[in-house]
């Protein structure tokens, strides 16, 4: 890791699910955010799309339990920019969209496993692989 990071991370649904697999990297990142205070940012669809047995995936409510995590909910708001924003880039993937609204939004580092889709939607976005 060794390089500062912003104050504000957000994770899409392939980081979650390497951090619940215990992936080094994302359990390393993890450290880095509580020690420094930072904040975690999931949004609501994301969570939807890797939350199925929440009694067998202790590592992920441990960390969206985390006070420094924040889940912000898919309103109709942020539901309908989200669609917009898919019909300017030609895209259908509305979580992937309101990925790349919130990042914007909180000026945060996306940790994802999908850089090329996020790219695609939002090439101006700080973006880390997983």
């Amino acid at each position: 890791m060794g390089k500062a990071r912003p104050a504000t991370i957000l994770l899409d649904a392939g980081a979650l699910i390497a951090f619940e697999r215990g992936n080094a990297k994302m359990r390393a990142l993890f450290r880095e955010v509580l020690n420094a205070g930072a904040r975690l940012v999931v949004p609501a669809g994301v969570v939807g799309q890797v939350f199925r047995v929440g009694a067998r995936q202790v590592p992920l409510q441990a960390l969206l339990n985390q006070s420094c995590t924040t889940v912000p909910a898919l309103d109709r708001p942020l539901a309908e920019a989200a669609g917009t924003l898919c019909g300017r880039t030609g895209t259908s993937d509305v979580i992937d969209a309101t990925v790349a609204l919130l990042a914007r939004k909180y000026s945060a580092l996306v940790v994802t496993s999908d850089a090329g889709d996020l790219r695609h939607i939002a090439p101006e976005l700080a973006l880390e692989k997983v």
